[in-house]
């Protein structure tokens, strides 16, 4: 897993963010929520690849989440590896309303895990919690998914905002512990080259296979 910083910019780190689910789960309205406090009720699909930056201080470190959205893409299910490459972090969205979205988590998290690092931090982010008369997956399922694969979880809703904000902070938080976290390891090691914290290099942390310790600490995390 790769985490980026640059020198010439006033942000400690880069990080990369991807948006993946199905078409029309909301993907392109949690970006626009998000990064420009937007919302389009009659938004298309987009067309050609889109990302977003947004600005985050964690720990009085500036960090810039560089976030990307698949761009309709996933209709044609040609959301290719180059999409994926670099990125150290993934809201993986279904639409509570519409069970089929729902039933293609496995399969997103098969691309994901094919195309990038099985480390990426990944959130899986029920959208359109305002739907609630509509509503085809109970929160329960989506909770028990997210702890079945390790991952974090939470409801949203693009429309009125809900938690939008609290998703990507999650995930941006987590990578940035986890740097935090490999950054310690390696001093206390006295490893050549320890990597620094904010010191403008590109630093590369290499996953340590401990999944299921992963795991725990993510679903202790998110399922109050």
């Amino acid at each position: 897993m790769a985490f980026y910083s640059e020198d010439d910019k006033a942000e400690d780190y880069l990080f990369k963010i991807v948006l993946i689910g199905d078409s029309a789960v909301g993907k392109s309205n949690l970006l626009a929520r998000f990064a420009r406090d937007e919302f389009y009720p009659n938004s298309k699909s987009t067309i050609g690849v889109e990302f977003q930056t947004q600005k985050m201080d964690i720990n009085g470190k500036e960090i810039k989440a560089q976030i990307w959205d698949t761009a309709g893409q996933e209709r044609f299910r040609a959301v290719t590896s180059a999409y994926y490459r670099g990125a150290v972090g993934a809201l993986l969205v279904y639409d509570i309303s519409r069970r089929q979205t729902f039933d293609s988590v496995g399969r997103w998290l098969n691309e994901l895990h094919t195309h990038s690092d099985m480390n990426v931090v990944t959130i899986l982010v029920g959208n359109k919690s305002d739907l609630k008369d509509a509503r085809e997956v109970p929160t329960v399922e989506g909770k028990d998914l997210a702890e079945a694969q390790g991952l974090f979880f939470l409801e949203t809703s693009a429309l009125d905002s809900s938690n939008v904000a609290a998703a990507f902070q999650t995930v941006v938080k987590e990578i940035y512990n986890i740097l935090s976290r490999k950054v310690i390891l390696s001093h206390e090691l006295n490893k050549p080259g320890a990597p620094e914290l904010g010191n403008g290099k590109t630093v590369v942390i290499q996953g340590d296979g401990n999944q299921e310790g992963n795991a725990e600490t993510k679903k202790g995390c998110c399922s109050s």
